[in-house]
């Protein structure tokens, strides 16, 4: 992807052509080999990190004039800090082996029209005091910087990047995730999921995407693909992976003659029928050691409007017993008292919210003080309770 990038961004190619060691990573634009002059008056070489702005496998103009910098803080040749760029100092991760020191502020008044003039201009007023010293030591090393490994998204998530959460993001990138159930939550969990840097994500239903589908689930599928009547995880798929490049569907149902298709997940999210099919998920994955989440959702016609319940189960192996004390229904359809299968779309999107945002407080990316593992919305008093502490 990042040659790509190269290749169709003429200010990023001249940068590679004037001789800069540049590369992109983790949706940045690092330049490297900045000869610079430090404190101690010695020649040594940073880095210098600038988010970078794409319009799919295109740079665009920088939206910020500020770029990061690895290494001590740059001096002049009068020994002093450079003025010119001073700005702050703050550590920012960038990955693994590569986190900034400081900030610089240069801010040309119509701002920088490309890349190329930005990490050229910022390149200059570092390096020069140490060129002065040492005529040889320039940022134009003609140096060719691999291209990273393939990332999971076809384009570069430069999301993270600008947000400055790379490193949480990072977080979630060994995850192996099953999905199981792609009816309505099942549907929005993956949306979510499939924006997240995640190795793999694998998703389970056997049931075909029809008319009634269309309007519980992200998206909005043609009159001509609901004739053709796809399976839901082929429909999905097919969407989805235009974004992230593994995603494997799987048009089965689960049952204890199939569990052998989770092996090698790390993480599950439940949005199946109750049953003995997910009485047999659940014991797989206790047996296994893994994380998991059932999503559930109870809703009536009450007094001429709908009210109901929106349940986030989660099951640790720290914590289990909650699952089969009632949290969890394991009974057949015409015993559930959620079988009424009244669903909207709105409200499967924020039971899957729910659900991805407890799964990311598990791995790190969010702040878990009270690592709940049951949390329920009730609808008509907008109540939100979390329950079954660890």
């Amino acid at each position: 992807m990042s040659r790509a990038v190269f290749s169709r961004s003429p200010d990023l190619q001249r940068l590679r052509d004037d001789g800069y060691a540049v590369e992109i990573r983790n949706g940045f634009l690092i330049l490297h080999d900045v000869p610079y002059l430090s404190a101690a008056n010695q020649i040594s070489y940073g880095k210098l990190v600038s988010a970078l702005t794409l319009n799919g496998d295109q740079a665009g103009p920088p939206d910020t004039h500020v770029v990061m910098f690895e290494g001590d803080y740059p001096i002049g040749e009068d020994g002093r800090p450079i003025e010119a760029i001073r700005h702050q100092s703050v550590p920012t991760y960038i990955d693994e082996g590569l986190s900034t020191n400081h900030k610089f502020s240069c801010k040309p008044d119509e701002g920088y029209p490309s890349h190329y003039e930005k990490m050229s201009t910022y390149a200059a007023i570092i390096s020069a005091p140490a060129h002065a010293l040492d005529s040889e030591r320039t940022p134009r090393v003609h140096r060719i910087i691999e291209d990273e490994e393939e990332s999971v998204f076809h384009y570069v998530d430069n999301a993270s990047s600008l947000a400055g959460i790379v490193n949480l993001s990072a977080r979630l990138k060994p995850e192996v995730i099953g999905i199981i159930g792609t009816g309505g939550s099942g549907a929005y969990i993956l949306d979510l999921v499939a924006k997240t840097p995640v190795k793999e994500i694998r998703v389970f239903d056997p049931d075909e995407f029809k008319q009634h589908n269309a309007f519980r689930s992200p998206g909005a599928p043609s009159i001509e693909e609901l004739r053709d009547i796809p399976k839901k995880v082929d429909y999905l798929t097919g969407i989805y992976s235009r974004m992230h490049r593994n995603i494997v569907p799987y048009s089965v149902k689960i049952t204890a003659d199939n569990l052998h298709l989770l092996d090698g997940i790390t993480f599950a999210f439940l949005s199946m029928d109750a049953g003995p099919e997910k009485a047999a998920v659940i014991g797989y994955l206790e047996q296994k050691g893994l994380f998991f989440i059932d999503v559930g959702m109870g809703l009536d016609v009450d007094n001429g409007s709908l009210a109901g319940i929106l349940r986030v189960t989660t099951s640790t192996p720290e914590m289990r017993d909650h699952v089969h004390q009632g949290r969890v229904s394991f009974a057949g359809a015409e015993q559930d008292i959620y079988a009424s299968n009244i669903q909207v779309a709105d409200l499967n999107m924020l039971n899957a919210a729910l659900a991805v945002h407890r799964w990311k407080k598990l791995r790190g990316f969010y702040r878990d003080l009270e690592r709940e593992h049951h949390t329920t919305f009730t609808t008509d008093g907008n109540q939100l309770t979390n329950s079954d502490f660890l």
